[in-house]
């Protein structure tokens, strides 16, 4: 009978290389809980975020290692988890409302009419269909959409002592003004009132564990947007344009405003890309390929087009994001992706960020 040991086990996964982070999943302390019984050998891979677009990449060539580096072995098992990653300097700080939020992700754009509370509510929704805690924070205070968006204009929030429970759907955790003001009631207030209730929405409510909490900006670069980039570290933002000259011109002092703050642009998502036609083929109503060469102009990460579709306003309207009103549909399989690439870049940057503390206390 073999005498397979976990030694070996190990040894042959040090040659499986995790493609983002680019080094072995056992120095990365991926693998864990290996059983032996003989001649079949089991273990668990941890992944850095369960929206992982390389999971089945990461199993598959797990296997094939052991297989290629210990001869005697009948059956492999993997089983893949994932334990998303923080680099949040807030982590478990008593008192902080944000301290189990692993990540936070600004939704910008730089000016409105874009789509950007569509892309937000779906990479929301997305990302806990892929199995992440997720939190969605409605920033825009003079035009709250995410309460129509997820079918709940008429709900309200419970209070618990001195705060507030964030109402839960489609397994996102979500908070805005909408759930607090009438909805034919105008919020006129000035800049430090808004700044104020953004706030309040980060340290009076009860978010508990989050693996991704999302924050829905309003068009611009003003208060709410310096408000937030001075108030708490965030992980990074995702940029949404369309294609066309005008968007693009505000989507870059969109950048250089995160850029100026500090704050890591995770990715472009270009919108209402392109429409398409009965027959496949794609008409290009607002130009064609601005967002990625956007992207490819300021070196960053392009995480998708995403097509123009009645669908899409329809599932918005009736409180049904496209990831749920039409899972199937190209448009949902496009803003899975989308959620797949974001998880994949913060995990990327949290490996990077994580790598320099070590440097620094070194």
């Amino acid at each position: 009978m073999a005498n397979i040991t976990e030694r070996q086990v190990l040894d042959a996964l040090r040659n499986v290389i995790e493609p983002d982070l680019g080094r072995d999943i056992v120095s990365l302390n991926m693998v864990k809980n290996i059983r032996i019984d003989g001649e079949n050998v089991a273990f668990t891979v941890v992944l850095t975020t369960p929206a992982c677009p390389l999971k089945d990449l990461i199993k598959n060539a797990c296997v094939n290692a052991i297989r290629h580096f210990i001869k005697e072995v009948k059956d492999v098992s993997v089983e893949m988890t994932a334990n998303v990653t923080t680099a949040n300097p807030m982590a478990n700080q008593a008192g902080n409302a944000l301290a189990k939020v692993k990540n936070l992700v600004a939704v910008g754009s730089g000016k409105g009419g874009v789509g950007k509370s569509t892309v937000a509510a779906n990479l929301a929704v997305a990302l806990a269909q892929l199995g992440a805690k997720v939190g969605l924070i409605d920033a825009d205070i003079y035009g709250p959409s995410i309460p129509t968006m997820f079918g709940l204009k008429n709900e309200k929030p419970a209070v618990m002592g001195k705060t507030l429970i964030p109402i839960e759907r489609f397994g996102v955790k979500m908070i805005s003004i909408g759930f607090l003001v009438d909805a034919k009631t105008a919020v006129v207030w000035r800049g430090p009132m808004i700044s104020s209730a953004l706030r309040q929405f980060m340290s009076d409510v009860v978010w508990n564990d989050l693996d991704y909490l999302i924050f829905d900006l309003p068009p611009g670069t003003g208060d709410i947007q310096l408000t937030l980039t001075q108030s708490v570290p965030l992980t990074g933002a995702v940029v949404v344009t369309t294609p066309q000259d005008v968007a693009l011109a505000d989507v870059i002092k969109a950048v250089a405003m995160f850029e100026t703050v500090k704050v890591p642009i995770l990715g472009v998502i270009e919108n209402m890309s392109y429409y398409l036609l009965p027959d496949g083929t794609k008409e290009y109503i607002f130009g064609e390929g601005g967002g990625a060469r956007l992207a490819a102009e300021y070196n960053l990460p392009f995480l998708g087009e995403i097509p123009l579709a009645k669908e899409v306003r329809q599932g918005g309207d009736e409180g049904l994001p496209i990831v749920v009103r039409n899972p199937e549909s190209e448009h949902a399989k496009l803003f899975m992706r989308a959620a797949e690439k974001l998880a994949q870049q913060i995990a990327i940057r949290n490996a990077g960020a994580l790598s320099q503390k070590v440097e620094i206390e070194l």
